[in-house]
């Protein structure tokens, strides 16, 4: 579980380090193209939900965020789900919520920087991370979190 931490750590610490390096490169030029037609890195100050969704809302997202952060951590230690799949999730979910709750806190905003061609809201690290992260969770709901209750129903 430590290790877990570990990964929570890394993702906050590049989540932020990426965003302080948008701020000192890119605010002032607004956009560079990495990917000619593919991929551009760009500042915004999205102050919805991932993705620009729901502008406006700062403290309602703050609110959410922090139950769902507290959700998982009271699932991982309290309830002890130690599944691989459900742990990962946790950890991208964290990790990323955290990222961008350390930026609704200081700044009111989110920054976000990754702008890709197929998909027009512009995000950031922590924004794949709880994406990616709520994948892995839907996967788990689906194909695993039966596995317990089914363990325990054949040993009684």
């Amino acid at each position: 579980m430590l290790l877990g931490f570990v990964f929570v750590g890394l993702i906050i610490l590049a989540d932020q380090l990426i965003k302080m390096q948008v701020v000192n490169y890119i605010k002032t030029v607004g956009e560079i193209t990495i990917i000619p037609g593919f991929l551009n890195i760009s500042y915004v100050e999205n102050r919805g939900a991932a993705f620009g969704f729901l502008q406006g809302f700062k403290y309602f997202f703050i609110i959410v965020s922090l139950i769902m952060i507290l959700a998982f951590i009271y699932f991982i230690f309290l309830k002890k789900i130690n599944n691989k799949l459900f742990l990962a999730a946790s950890i991208l979910i964290i990790g990323g919520g955290i990222g961008n709750l350390i930026d609704r806190f200081t700044l009111g905003y989110v920054i976000d920087y990754i702008k890709v061609s197929f998909f027009p809201p512009v995000c950031n690290l922590a924004d794949y991370c709880i994406s990616v992260g709520a994948g892995l969770l839907l996967l788990y709901f689906l194909f695993f979190s039966q596995e317990k209750e089914n363990l325990n129903s054949e040993t009684i």
